[in-house]
């Protein structure tokens, strides 16, 4: 018995010893991690690289570990993203990519490649490609992480529009008008049926088909659209919003290329007395 109470009072011990060094580790890594976050909102970028590279040293100390991989904690999967959010903001893109991609891995290893989690690194990745023009590695990334959230939302759910526009710009700033077309119609349906014909996003996406349509020449199927912009930022906003200058513009713009100089200077000198109010 003796022996038995021995071991007891030294596992109690070491266990005790053990938790508030954890403890106190959890509470370091998120100080690192909120200071430095908070210094890269406020651009203070010396002071966030310094906080975020403790934050990546403090969640490698935990035990979770891989052969291959090294630290395999989700704690460092967020703190390696979060730098390499940094590195991006700055332009470091080739100090960026390798700690998205470590991050991603830890991810995928710990929740699968169908996860809500790699969706968003995959989300970050691609938006790194996109800054350098890698369209066409940003372009499997995107789609990938639209797929992930398909299925676990299904095709119709609102929370499907960051990723069914943010695919369609690539594919609009690469010329792919008609791989781009029906995800900004798919996107432009959804808003509606789910947010109503009004809502201030569902501008944002006619505008979007709108501006596609007008790239390829497409005039006709483009009108009607900027006029329904118009239309949702007036019942919103009031006549004299920057929204409805902005508006007028744009469908100005448009007249103008279809030879109609007339009516759109009439929508230009509205703009144009919109924006001197504002000032």
């Amino acid at each position: 018995m003796k022996p038995r109470s021995s071991l007891s009072i030294v596992l109690f011990i070491s266990v005790a010893l053990t938790i508030p060094s954890a403890l106190a580790d959890e509470a370091l890594w998120r100080k690192y991690n909120k200071a430095g976050l908070d210094s890269l909102h406020n651009a203070d970028y010396a002071e966030a690289e310094r906080l975020l590279r403790a934050a990546v040293s403090e969640a490698e100390k935990y035990p979770n570990l891989d052969v291959k991989l090294g630290p395999q904690d989700a704690r460092l999967s967020e703190s390696l993203s979060n730098l390499a959010l940094l590195y991006r903001t700055q332009g470091r893109y080739d100090e960026a990519e390798p700690l998205y991609k470590r991050s991603l891995a830890i991810l995928e290893k710990a929740n699968g490649s169908e996860d809500a989690k790699v969706a968003a690194n995959l989300k970050s990745l691609a938006e790194l490609y996109r800054q350098q023009g890698k369209y066409s590695e940003a372009e499997p990334l995107l789609k990938h992480a639209l797929d992930i959230h398909e299925k676990a939302l299904g095709s119709t759910h609102p929370n499907l529009l960051p990723d069914l526009n943010s695919l369609a710009a690539l594919y609009a700033k690469q010329g792919k008008y008609t791989e781009a077309e029906p995800l900004y119609k798919r996107a432009l349906d959804i808003h509606e049926k789910a947010l109503g014909p009004n809502h201030p996003g569902l501008a944002a996406d006619l505008n979007n088909l709108a501006e596609l349509y007008g790239k390829q020449g497409k005039y006709t199927e483009a009108e009607p659209l900027y006029k329904r912009v118009l239309t949702i930022h007036e019942k919103l906003s009031g006549p004299n919003h920057a929204n409805v200058a902005k508006s007028l513009e744009n469908y100005a713009a448009l007249l103008r290329k279809t030879g109609r100089s007339a009516e759109a200077e009439k929508l230009e000198a509205r703009a144009r007395a919109i924006r001197a109010r504002s000032q």
